[in-house]
């Protein structure tokens, strides 16, 4: 059986993400969206499993010193982080694996992982990023100022990573990264197992 992919997607606040992973899992069935570790308490209706793996954090540091994470950070207090068995597993069973994550966790997780996909998503302009931010109408003039410099500094990754693809319109990003993963399924270095099933069964000789 062939190993899925993991395809680990980040962007700047208001370039979309979020919508695209979701739609893209919505239409392959068979790809998962990763689960994250938590140690912040579960709200209502969140289901331990589903929506995040909820630990103690003394569980939480005994897997950050059993090296049990491809990637994790400290937010408000609060721990985070990618479980490595979780992901592995997916993966074994020839399932994509959508990994939606900040710039710092995706670097983290491409020096553990580098076979991953790591795609940018970015906006057509980033005017248009700003004008995203503030119809949100969810922050104050400060907050969207604030994250619009953290955009700056983000787009500078781009580089790191393998594709980028502008959300001008949500169904051609979707499309974008359809042609990406299919295209990755097809490389040599994925299929090595299938190049030596045909060579050694060559009747030329």
């Amino acid at each position: 059986m062939r190993s899925g992919l993991l395809i680990v997607i980040s962007g700047p606040s208001g370039a979309g993400k979020g919508t695209i992973c979701k739609g893209w899992l919505e239409k392959n069935s068979d790809a998962v969206l990763s689960v994250s570790v938590t140690t912040r308490p579960p709200r209502p209706n969140e289901q331990d499993g589903k929506n995040y793996f909820f630990k103690t954090r003394e569980e939480f540091e005994a897997m950050i010193k059993d090296n049990d994470f491809l990637e994790y950070a400290e937010v408000y207090g609060n721990y985070y982080g990618t479980p490595r068995k979780y992901v592995q597993q997916q993966l074994s069973k020839g399932r994509d694996v959508v990994l939606e994550i900040d710039i710092q966790g995706a670097l983290q997780i491409k020096e553990r992982f580098d076979e991953g996909v790591f795609i940018f998503i970015v906006p057509p302009t980033m005017e248009e990023l700003r004008r995203r931010n503030v119809n949100r109408g969810t922050e104050d003039p400060d907050a969207v100022l604030k994250r619009f410099k953290c955009a700056f500094k983000e787009i500078n990754f781009i580089r790191r990573y393998n594709y980028v693809v502008v959300n001008d319109s949500v169904n051609d990003a979707i499309e974008n990264i359809d042609a990406i993963v299919k295209a990755e399924k097809c490389r040599v270095d994925r299929n090595l197992n299938l190049i030596a099933q045909l060579q050694g069964g060559g009747i030329c000789e």
